[in-house]
């Protein structure tokens, strides 16, 4: 059981660095002055979901998931 819980904790702070850096490499939300003009929203924001910034939020969201979920399965185990 030690030993399970040793791997379960390298895991876990594995993502946790994981999710840092990917939320690092983000771009921020702000459309700035273009979104006054209605120039935020155009073909490149319309499929978002193929490109890398949507890669990055889709991978933001599973790393998130898998993080919290081992982070109760750790609180059972100790």
């Amino acid at each position: 059981m030690s030993a399970l819980l040793i791997v379960m904790q390298v895991i876990y702070v594995l993502i946790g660095l994981a999710l840092i850096w990917i939320i690092l490499l983000q771009e921020s939300k702000s459309a700035g002055l273009g979104a006054i003009g209605g120039a935020a929203e155009s073909y490149w924001g319309k499929n978002k979901a193929r490109s890398l910034e949507g890669t990055f939020e889709r991978y933001t969201k599973i790393g998130a998931f898998i993080f919290i979920l081992l982070a109760l399965f750790l609180n059972i185990l100790m």
